[in-house]
């Protein structure tokens, strides 16, 4: 009966801690909310510490306060030259001293401890971060301990992993929104001021229209980014998406969204044909610019190719909400499946290229060569569908 009690306290354990955890997005709330549990679990620890071994580890969380000192002191400082914690990161495997030294604070002052016991964090295979738990002197740590603290260290390091990629993502979109900045003075008038303009806007339906949509985004961006400073780099993105802004409102498109490396348009302004044909007359200038910008690079730097997609149809027009990680906004723009195929198209392009779908592809007849790919499986799209390019032969 006792060992039944036993595994039924740990499923509720664990259940309790993953309920816990899981609205909680920032590493440092993560662990210190692990931290908590343990303490209230373990009754006779002195302290409890979530040590994490990256070493960027202080740019996405902030350090646990060790409860040892009289004054706050980093855990990771406190703890990370402890006997059983070096063990544990150079064994790659848990570890208890039954005889710890004692933890000497800043004024010199000692306090003595009782058993130290160090349990590695694994995320495949590599230790992510350590479980340290002092207890008080003349007890010992119970089987049961020993157990929950590894349940508890087997869920803490995905969910660590996760925040962190999270974050890294976060950091990712405000790095590209930063880059873009010099765009806002050319992308349409911001929601505020066409809702002070047009308060109807608000509340107005979509309405459905006759678009194309043209997607653009740079192959070659991720090697640039690897090769070259930051600082570089931005300069040479801000000075190709600038080029590219007269051709665009040349031919009537409205920059509606600026996403990481690439730009979504939207050429609504006048009839089906008229639209689908504006849209590839911007393409084309702008392959026009990308190839003058590649010349002028220095010779030692890979060309940034520009890959784009151009679909075509009736699209629903209007005001969209958009909600992400950094926050929720209105935006003006087609939703659609034309807008999914366009997307999809500038996804599936290579090597510079302007690839177009079939409605498209029959409004522009005659007008420039056009050369079949046959039926193509886009990525999230159920069934193949005809792809022509406007570059390729």
């Amino acid at each position: 009966m006792e060992h039944d009690k036993y595994y039924k306290e740990r499923f509720h354990v664990q259940k309790n801690l993953i309920q816990t955890l899981a609205p909680l997005m920032e590493v440092h709330e993560i662990v210190e909310k692990v931290r908590e549990e343990l303490r209230r679990i373990i009754p006779n620890a002195m302290e409890i510490c979530i040590l994490l071994l990256d070493p960027k580890a202080d740019q996405y969380t902030s350090p646990l306060q060790c409860a040892l000192y009289e004054t706050p002191v980093n855990c990771q400082s406190c703890k990370r030259e402890r006997s059983a914690v070096k063990k544990a990161i150079e064994q790659k495997k848990a570890v208890v001293i039954s005889q710890s030294q004692p933890i000497q604070r800043l004024d010199k002052s000692l306090v003595a401890v009782g058993p130290e016991y160090a349990m590695p964090v694994f995320v495949e295979k590599r230790v992510l971060a350590i479980i340290s738990v002092v207890i008080q002197p003349l007890t010992r740590y119970t089987r049961r301990d020993f157990f929950i603290i590894r349940d508890f260290a087997d869920i803490l390091g995905t969910i660590i992993l996760n925040a962190k990629q999270q974050w890294e993502m976060t950091q990712e979109k405000i790095r590209i929104s930063r880059m873009l900045t010099n765009l806002s003075p050319f992308v349409p008038e911001s929601v505020r001021h066409m809702v002070d303009k047009n308060p109807e806007l608000l509340t107005r339906e979509k309405e459905r229209k006759d678009v194309s949509v043209l997607f653009l985004d740079l192959e070659g961006y991720t090697k640039l980014s690897a090769s070259l400073p930051e600082i570089k780099v931005n300069a040479i993105i801000e000075r190709m998406f600038s080029s590219f802004v007269d051709p665009i409102h040349r031919s009537h498109g409205d920059i509606n969204e600026t996403a990481g490396d690439g730009l979504m348009i939207i050429f609504k302004n006048h009839d089906a044909k008229s639209n689908a044909i504006n849209a590839v007359k911007a393409a084309f200038e702008i392959m026009d610019r990308n190839r003058d910008l590649n010349q002028s690079l220095e010779s030692d730097m890979p060309p940034i190719d520009v890959n784009i997609g151009i679909n075509s149809g009736s699209a629903l027009v209007g005001m969209t909400r958009f909600e992400g990680s950094l926050d929720t906004r209105m935006t003006y723009t087609a939703t659609g499946s034309v807008t999914n195929i366009a997307a999809r198209l500038s996804d599936y392009a290579r090597g510079g290229d302007i690839l177009i779908g079939e409605e498209t592809e029959k409004m522009i007849q005659g007008l420039w060569p056009v050369h079949g790919l046959g039926l193509v499986h886009l990525k999230g799209i159920k069934d193949a569908l005809p792809v022509f390019s406007l570059l390729k032969t």
